[in-house]
């Protein structure tokens, strides 16, 4: 499973049931989370519990992928040892696109005091080295920027150098400026931006990009891919890390890292007599149309291989491809360039957006007890409570707890008439009618008289919350105890059925674990003439019902009786030209039809020399999957006890096995033990379902 933003998180709810078992890769590309982590001095200053909750989130992912080395660092209060960098996202390529398409030059230079005839160079550097001064800048710009400034003064040039780096506090600008004057700029020509600044506000309005920094990085350096895409033309040393993927001249202006003064003859290619030459805009558009797809083939191969050791397939399944076949060296950018042309009707800043996210990461509101200020260099400040507010708030509990009890105490000792059965009768079903849950379930029932049928859709724990429908055609049925959904009207399984609370026997009935709870005692639970049942899995795969088709599917219902007719929507996706028993060996390791034959023999009592196996019709029609069908009540009850004495038959095959841990499909070694309860009998499940329908 793979996740990209925040929103995700609290939606799939990844560390709750049924997300605990497969493997999570969790995508994070902004940095909007991160920053807030930053502003924290001290972790018991942090809001209650919301920092110890992310990181729980957090160590129930298998991997939590970042596209560069920066983020990690941003997050590490969050680092449970599970943290990945595979650099190459497109992310940064598809925000410049956007952010171009948004907003103005022309306006961000007004909004910055940049006269329109100045030269802006904007120098970067590495994110590893966040909140340390730039000694890297020093050794290149001492070296070159006198000659720079000489140049600009022959030329009759105005320019001006924005330094991207660091942090916003006073301290470090004190510093910088400090650091600056060092460097023999004028006053007026140095500008300091902050490491937590949008990069794309800054590319929207600079001329020259120097990546200064002369430290080798583990990958290609996200600042100078990011300027390459804006269509900037960079100055860069010709490391091993940026001479693999750029030429010089081409691509980029590089220049000797062992000898930093030559970054000044760099400037000399690029700057002319009225500002930048026609070749440092022909180079500019070579390194955008490189960045596009530059590092494609590196990203899409390390995502493969970081997929292999992650997926343990099932005996079943089709094997992919290896790594090592991998052949795409692009991406696929229409789709990408379609939505950039609908989206330039934005008009909000993306990084406001991203602070109004984090702030709902963190349980923030308009309301809490701290704010934030935007200034022009971006910094935030913040009004943390004290502890003598968290002491004030803890008094005002106990006090309304003591007093909450002492009003009980004197409700007990006032003497009561005794009451008759009846007024005792009345006052209990007042009260269960007060009940938020009992209202639900008695307007749920409300919503569903007259219906002619219900569809029970069966779900597992708090994750699979999202992927639960809404309305009276629909009612959820909990196979995890005390998981229903707040505000429904959702039927508790275990409650229904004790034995599913035995997790050895709701791991091997799975899904068919509640439709035995249905059927026990149907008439306290469902009461209308058709019942159908729908897997969760259904809407994450996009093939349950839609609105036309449950508008069909209702009138059909309320037609003439079908008798025992089926109604399924979720074909099989498989070879339809194999017979049935076929096809279930190719997906249960050639064991299904001998399972099947065994089982079905001792249920009946055959002996050895009378065929058992069913026929099949083989007439080129799908076989339906995922438990998404409608069927008569009646049907259904026969269906129940039919496959009730199957399963029976079908255990105490299991139960003869010698072997503990081998399943009765030949799974693959991966498999056992840990999932051998999870395939055997729902796959066998599936199966009884369509031998049902050809009866």
């Amino acid at each position: 499973m793979e996740f990209h933003r925040f929103g995700s998180i609290g939606a799939f709810r990844i560390s709750r049931e049924p997300f605990r078992l497969p493997p999570v890769v969790w995508l994070i590309h902004d940095d909007a989370l991160g920053q807030h982590l930053r502003n924290y001095p001290e972790p018991h200053l942090s809001v209650p519990n919301h920092i110890e909750d992310w990181r729980a989130h957090f160590n129930a992912c298998t991997d939590v992928v970042f596209p560069d080395s920066h983020l990690p660092l941003l997050y590490s209060p969050l680092d449970t040892g599970n943290f990945l960098v595979i650099p190459g996202s497109p992310v940064d390529i598809w925000a410049a696109k956007r952010y171009g398409l948004s907003h103005s030059q022309g306006t961000i230079r007004n909004q910055h005091g940049i006269k329109e005839e100045d030269i802006v160079v904007l120098v970067v550097g590495s994110y590893l080295f966040f909140d340390e001064l730039p000694w890297d800048y020093v050794t290149v710009l001492r070296t070159s920027a006198p000659h720079v400034m000489d140049m600009a003064r022959t030329k009759k040039l105005g320019v001006q150098f924005i330094f991207f780096c660091g942090n916003g506090s006073d301290t470090y600008n004190s510093a910088f400026q400090e650091l600056a004057s060092h460097m023999g700029f004028p006053d007026d020509s140095v500008k300091h931006f902050p490491m937590t600044h949008d990069i794309g506000n800054l590319l929207m309005f600079v001329d020259i990009v120097l990546y200064g920094s002369l430290r080798q990085e583990p990958g290609f350096p996200p600042l100078l891919l990011r300027s390459m895409s804006s269509e900037i033309p960079i100055i860069a040393p010709n490391l091993t890390v940026i001479t693999k993927y750029v030429t010089d001249g081409i691509h980029a202006f590089l220049f000797n890292s062992g000898d930093p003064s030559t970054a000044a003859s760099a400037f000399m290619r690029i700057l002319g007599e009225k500002g930048l030459l026609d070749t440092a805009y022909s180079v500019a558009l070579e390194g955008k149309l490189l960045s596009k797809n530059m590092l494609a083939y590196d990203c899409i191969v390390a995502h493969v291989k970081l997929l292999e050791s992650v997926l343990h397939y099932p005996s079943d399944a089709r094997l992919p491809l290896s790594f090592s076949q991998v052949k795409e060296r692009t991406w696929l950018w229409d789709p990408f360039e379609s939505k950039a042309a609908l989206g330039n009707s934005s008009s909000e800043d993306e990084r406001h957006i991203h602070t109004r996210i984090a702030g709902i990461l963190l349980g923030e509101s308009a309301q809490s007890n701290w704010t934030i200020d935007s200034d022009s260099n971006d910094t935030s400040s913040y009004d943390y409570p004290t502890q003598s507010d968290w002491d004030d708030l803890s008094e005002v509990e106990i006090f309304e707890d003591i007093e909450m009890r002492e009003m009980e105490e004197i409700d007990e000792r006032v003497e009561k008439p005794l009451l008759t059965w009846d007024e005792v009768y009345r006052n209990a079903r007042k009260s269960e009618r007060m009940k938020p849950e009992g209202n639900e379930r008695d307007e749920g029932e409300l919503e569903r008289t007259g219906q002619p049928v219900c569809i029970y859709e069966i779900y597992r724990g708090e994750g699979a919350w999202p992927f639960l429908h809404h309305g009276s055609l629909y009612r959820g049925i909990t196979l995890s105890k005390g998981a229903r959904r707040p505000r429904s009207d959702d039927v508790d399984a275990v409650m229904r059925l004790s034995v599913l609370d035995d997790t050895y026997y709701r791991d091997l009935l799975c899904e068919f674990g509640a439709m035995f709870a249905i059927a026990n005692r149907i008439d306290t639970v469902h009461k209308l003439p058709w019942i159908g049942f729908q897997s969760w899995r259904a809407a994450g795969r996009k093939v349950s019902l839609s609105e036309s088709a449950e508008e069909t599917l209702e009138k059909t219902m309320a037609g003439e009786n079908h008798e025992d007719v089926i109604y399924y929507w979720v074909p099989m996706d498989t070879d339809q030209t194999s017979n049935f028993w076929s096809t279930c060996d190719c997906l249960n390791a050639g064991h299904c039809r001998t399972l099947f034959e065994d089982a079905f023999r001792n249920m009946y009592g055959l002996p050895e020399g009378v065929a058992a196996l069913p026929p099949m019709p083989n007439d080129g029609d799908y076989w339906s999957t995922l438990h998404s069908w409608v069927m008569p009540t009646p049907s259904f009850l026969k269906f129940i006890m039919f496959t009730r004495m199957f399963v029976d038959s079908l255990h105490s095959l299991n139960g003869n096995n010698t072997e503990p841990a081998s399943c009765l499909l030949g799974a693959s070694q991966p498999e056992m033990p840990s999932q051998l309860s999870h395939h055997l009998y729902p796959r066998k499940g599936t199966a009884i379902v369509e031998y049902w329908k050809s009866l």
